[in-house]
Protein backbone atom coordinates (compact mmCIF):
# COMPACT_ATOMS: atom_id res chain seq x y z
CA UNK A 1 0.00 0.00 0.00
CA UNK A 2 1.55 3.31 -1.08
CA UNK A 3 2.54 5.71 1.65
CA UNK A 4 0.57 8.96 1.65
CA UNK A 5 2.75 12.00 1.26
CA UNK A 6 2.43 14.98 3.58
CA UNK A 7 0.96 17.03 0.73
CA UNK A 8 -1.63 14.36 -0.04
CA UNK A 9 -2.53 14.10 3.64
CA UNK A 10 -3.04 17.87 3.87
CA UNK A 11 -5.20 17.82 0.73
CA UNK A 12 -7.29 14.95 2.12
CA UNK A 13 -7.79 16.64 5.49
CA UNK A 14 -8.66 19.93 3.80
CA UNK A 15 -11.24 18.17 1.63
CA UNK A 16 -12.81 16.48 4.68
CA UNK A 17 -12.93 19.80 6.55
CA UNK A 18 -14.62 21.51 3.59
CA UNK A 19 -17.20 18.73 3.24
CA UNK A 20 -18.03 18.95 6.94
CA UNK A 21 -18.20 22.76 7.15
CA UNK A 22 -19.43 23.96 3.79
CA UNK A 23 -22.83 25.65 3.89
CA UNK A 24 -25.73 23.31 3.05
CA UNK A 25 -27.44 23.67 -0.29
CA UNK A 26 -30.72 21.87 0.51
CA UNK A 27 -32.30 24.62 2.59
CA UNK A 28 -36.07 24.64 3.17
CA UNK A 29 -37.82 27.97 2.70
CA UNK A 30 -41.46 26.96 3.29
CA UNK A 31 -42.61 24.60 6.04
CA UNK A 32 -46.30 25.22 5.46
CA UNK A 33 -46.73 27.11 8.73
CA UNK A 34 -49.29 29.92 8.59
CA UNK A 35 -49.69 33.15 10.53
CA UNK A 36 -51.58 33.02 13.82
CA UNK A 37 -54.58 34.87 12.38
CA UNK A 38 -55.68 36.98 9.45
CA UNK A 39 -55.00 40.07 11.54
CA UNK A 40 -51.43 38.91 12.13
CA UNK A 41 -51.02 38.44 8.38
CA UNK A 42 -52.36 41.92 7.63
CA UNK A 43 -50.18 43.46 10.37
CA UNK A 44 -47.08 41.87 8.84
CA UNK A 45 -48.02 43.04 5.35
CA UNK A 46 -48.66 46.58 6.58
CA UNK A 47 -45.17 46.78 8.09
CA UNK A 48 -43.49 45.38 4.97
CA UNK A 49 -45.34 47.44 2.38
CA UNK A 50 -45.28 50.72 4.30
CA UNK A 51 -41.53 50.50 4.97
CA UNK A 52 -40.90 49.73 1.30
CA UNK A 53 -42.92 52.85 0.52
CA UNK A 54 -41.07 54.85 3.17
CA UNK A 55 -37.69 53.81 1.78
CA UNK A 56 -38.72 54.08 -1.88
CA UNK A 57 -35.93 56.60 -2.57
CA UNK A 58 -33.29 53.99 -1.62
CA UNK A 59 -32.06 50.87 -3.41
CA UNK A 60 -29.97 49.37 -0.63
CA UNK A 61 -32.40 47.57 1.66
CA UNK A 62 -34.36 44.35 2.04
CA UNK A 63 -37.63 43.93 3.93
CA UNK A 64 -39.11 40.51 4.65
CA UNK A 65 -41.48 38.70 6.94
CA UNK A 66 -42.49 35.23 8.10
CA UNK A 67 -39.56 33.72 6.23
CA UNK A 68 -36.57 31.62 7.24
CA UNK A 69 -33.33 33.17 8.40
CA UNK A 70 -30.45 30.69 8.17
CA UNK A 71 -27.44 31.55 10.28
CA UNK A 72 -25.76 28.34 11.54
CA UNK A 73 -25.37 24.63 10.86
CA UNK A 74 -26.66 23.87 14.37
CA UNK A 75 -29.84 25.82 13.73
CA UNK A 76 -30.37 23.91 10.49
CA UNK A 77 -29.86 20.52 12.12
CA UNK A 78 -32.18 21.27 15.04
CA UNK A 79 -34.79 23.01 12.85
CA UNK A 80 -35.80 24.95 15.96
CA UNK A 81 -35.96 28.44 14.50
CA UNK A 82 -38.03 29.87 11.69
CA UNK A 83 -37.60 33.60 11.50
CA UNK A 84 -39.18 36.89 12.54
CA UNK A 85 -42.58 38.11 11.43
CA UNK A 86 -40.94 41.27 10.07
CA UNK A 87 -37.33 42.28 9.54
CA UNK A 88 -35.34 44.87 7.65
CA UNK A 89 -31.72 44.93 6.53
CA UNK A 90 -30.05 48.13 5.33
CA UNK A 91 -27.03 48.48 3.08
CA UNK A 92 -27.75 45.45 0.89
CA UNK A 93 -28.76 45.00 -2.74
CA UNK A 94 -32.50 45.60 -3.14
CA UNK A 95 -32.58 43.93 -6.54
CA UNK A 96 -31.45 40.47 -5.39
CA UNK A 97 -34.19 37.82 -5.42
CA UNK A 98 -34.37 35.99 -2.09
CA UNK A 99 -36.49 33.05 -0.88
CA UNK A 100 -35.20 33.58 2.62
CA UNK A 101 -32.33 35.28 4.38
CA UNK A 102 -29.16 33.15 4.31
CA UNK A 103 -26.52 34.90 6.39
CA UNK A 104 -23.48 33.28 4.75
CA UNK A 105 -24.77 34.35 1.32
CA UNK A 106 -25.24 37.94 2.56
CA UNK A 107 -21.65 38.60 3.68
CA UNK A 108 -22.55 37.75 7.25
CA UNK A 109 -25.31 40.37 7.49
CA UNK A 110 -28.10 39.92 10.03
CA UNK A 111 -31.35 41.92 10.30
CA UNK A 112 -30.98 45.49 11.54
CA UNK A 113 -34.60 45.73 12.75
CA UNK A 114 -36.98 42.98 13.82
CA UNK A 115 -40.66 43.04 14.81
CA UNK A 116 -42.43 39.99 16.21
CA UNK A 117 -46.23 39.89 16.27
CA UNK A 118 -47.19 38.29 19.56
CA UNK A 119 -49.90 35.75 20.24
CA UNK A 120 -50.68 33.62 23.32
CA UNK A 121 -48.79 30.69 21.75
CA UNK A 122 -45.65 32.67 20.80
CA UNK A 123 -45.32 35.46 23.40
CA UNK A 124 -43.01 33.57 25.75
CA UNK A 125 -40.68 32.55 22.94
CA UNK A 126 -40.71 35.98 21.29
CA UNK A 127 -39.75 37.72 24.54
CA UNK A 128 -37.49 34.88 25.69
CA UNK A 129 -35.55 32.52 23.44
CA UNK A 130 -35.96 34.54 20.24
CA UNK A 131 -35.10 37.78 22.00
CA UNK A 132 -31.91 36.14 23.27
CA UNK A 133 -31.00 34.99 19.74
CA UNK A 134 -31.59 38.46 18.32
CA UNK A 135 -29.47 40.00 21.08
CA UNK A 136 -26.63 37.49 21.44
CA UNK A 137 -26.34 35.97 17.94
CA UNK A 138 -27.88 38.41 15.47
CA UNK A 139 -26.84 41.56 17.38
CA UNK A 140 -29.91 43.18 15.83
CA UNK A 141 -29.86 46.83 17.00
CA UNK A 142 -33.65 47.36 17.26
CA UNK A 143 -36.19 44.74 18.36
CA UNK A 144 -39.93 45.27 18.85
CA UNK A 145 -42.94 43.13 19.78
CA UNK A 146 -46.65 43.83 19.36
CA UNK A 147 -49.84 41.79 19.77
CA UNK A 148 -52.35 42.82 17.05
CA UNK A 149 -55.19 42.01 19.48
CA UNK A 150 -53.71 44.06 22.37
CA UNK A 151 -53.41 47.77 21.46
CA UNK A 152 -51.19 48.58 24.46
CA UNK A 153 -48.72 45.73 23.96
CA UNK A 154 -45.99 47.54 21.99
CA UNK A 155 -42.51 47.06 23.49
CA UNK A 156 -39.03 47.62 22.14
CA UNK A 157 -35.35 47.19 22.94
CA UNK A 158 -32.11 48.59 21.57
CA UNK A 159 -28.57 47.26 21.88
CA UNK A 160 -26.42 49.35 24.17
CA UNK A 161 -22.64 49.82 24.03
CA UNK A 162 -22.12 46.48 25.77
CA UNK A 163 -24.33 44.74 23.14
CA UNK A 164 -27.15 44.05 25.57
CA UNK A 165 -30.79 44.95 24.98
CA UNK A 166 -32.12 47.90 26.96
CA UNK A 167 -35.88 48.68 26.99
CA UNK A 168 -36.94 51.65 24.88
CA UNK A 169 -38.92 54.31 26.73
CA UNK A 170 -42.13 55.32 24.90
CA UNK A 171 -42.98 58.97 24.34
CA UNK A 172 -46.24 60.57 25.47
CA UNK A 173 -48.05 58.91 22.54
CA UNK A 174 -46.75 55.49 23.47
CA UNK A 175 -44.49 55.43 20.40
CA UNK A 176 -40.98 53.99 20.29
CA UNK A 177 -38.12 55.48 18.28
CA UNK A 178 -36.37 53.14 15.83
CA UNK A 179 -32.96 54.74 15.48
CA UNK A 180 -31.80 52.40 12.72
CA UNK A 181 -34.64 53.36 10.38
CA UNK A 182 -35.16 56.93 11.55
CA UNK A 183 -38.87 56.21 12.06
CA UNK A 184 -41.19 55.98 15.02
CA UNK A 185 -43.02 52.73 15.64
CA UNK A 186 -46.46 53.42 17.07
CA UNK A 187 -50.09 52.42 16.93
CA UNK A 188 -52.73 53.62 14.49
CA UNK A 189 -56.43 52.77 14.52
CA UNK A 190 -58.12 52.32 11.17
CA UNK A 191 -59.25 49.98 8.42
CA UNK A 192 -56.78 47.89 6.45
CA UNK A 193 -57.92 45.18 4.06
CA UNK A 194 -61.49 45.58 5.36
CA UNK A 195 -60.46 44.92 8.97
CA UNK A 196 -60.74 47.59 11.65
CA UNK A 197 -58.09 47.32 14.34
CA UNK A 198 -55.22 49.05 16.09
CA UNK A 199 -52.21 48.43 13.89
CA UNK A 200 -48.52 48.91 14.55
CA UNK A 201 -47.30 51.44 11.98
CA UNK A 202 -44.26 53.51 11.07
CA UNK A 203 -44.29 57.30 11.47
CA UNK A 204 -41.66 59.75 10.26
CA UNK A 205 -39.64 62.01 12.55
CA UNK A 206 -42.36 64.68 12.42
CA UNK A 207 -45.07 62.18 13.37
CA UNK A 208 -46.58 61.73 9.92
CA UNK A 209 -47.88 58.26 9.10
CA UNK A 210 -45.70 56.33 6.64
CA UNK A 211 -48.33 55.46 4.07
CA UNK A 212 -49.06 52.24 2.27
CA UNK A 213 -48.81 52.55 -1.53
CA UNK A 214 -52.60 52.62 -1.91
CA UNK A 215 -52.90 55.24 0.83
CA UNK A 216 -50.28 57.38 -0.91
CA UNK A 217 -52.21 57.04 -4.20
CA UNK A 218 -55.47 58.04 -2.48
CA UNK A 219 -53.78 61.01 -0.86
CA UNK A 220 -52.37 62.18 -4.18
CA UNK A 221 -55.77 61.79 -5.86
CA UNK A 222 -57.41 63.83 -3.10
CA UNK A 223 -54.79 66.58 -3.43
CA UNK A 224 -55.41 66.71 -7.19
CA UNK A 225 -59.16 66.91 -6.59
CA UNK A 226 -58.71 69.78 -4.14
CA UNK A 227 -56.36 71.56 -6.54
CA UNK A 228 -58.89 71.26 -9.36
CA UNK A 229 -61.66 72.50 -7.06
CA UNK A 230 -59.61 75.58 -6.08
CA UNK A 231 -58.81 76.30 -9.72
CA UNK A 232 -62.47 76.03 -10.66
CA UNK A 233 -63.47 78.40 -7.85
CA UNK A 234 -60.83 80.92 -8.95
CA UNK A 235 -62.02 80.83 -12.56
CA UNK A 236 -65.58 81.52 -11.45
CA UNK A 237 -64.32 84.50 -9.41
CA UNK A 238 -62.79 85.83 -12.62
CA UNK A 239 -66.08 85.39 -14.46
CA UNK A 240 -65.01 82.34 -16.42
CA UNK A 241 -67.07 79.20 -16.82
CA UNK A 242 -64.72 76.24 -16.07
CA UNK A 243 -66.94 73.92 -18.09
CA UNK A 244 -66.58 76.12 -21.16
CA UNK A 245 -62.78 75.63 -21.02
CA UNK A 246 -63.04 71.87 -21.31
CA UNK A 247 -62.47 70.58 -24.85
Amino acid sequence: MPVESIGEQIDREAKLFFEEHQPPTDLIFDDGAEMESNRHRIAMTVLIRSLEQGLANRNDFFVGGNMFIYYSAKQIRNQDFRGPDFFAVLGVDSNTSRQGWVVWEENGRYPDVIVELLSPSTANQDTGKKKDIYEQVFRTPDYFVFDPFEPNSLQGWRLDASLRYQPLVPDERGWLWCETLGFWLGTWEGIVDRETATWVRFFDESGNLVLLPEEAAQQQAEQERQRASRLEARLRELGEDPNALNP
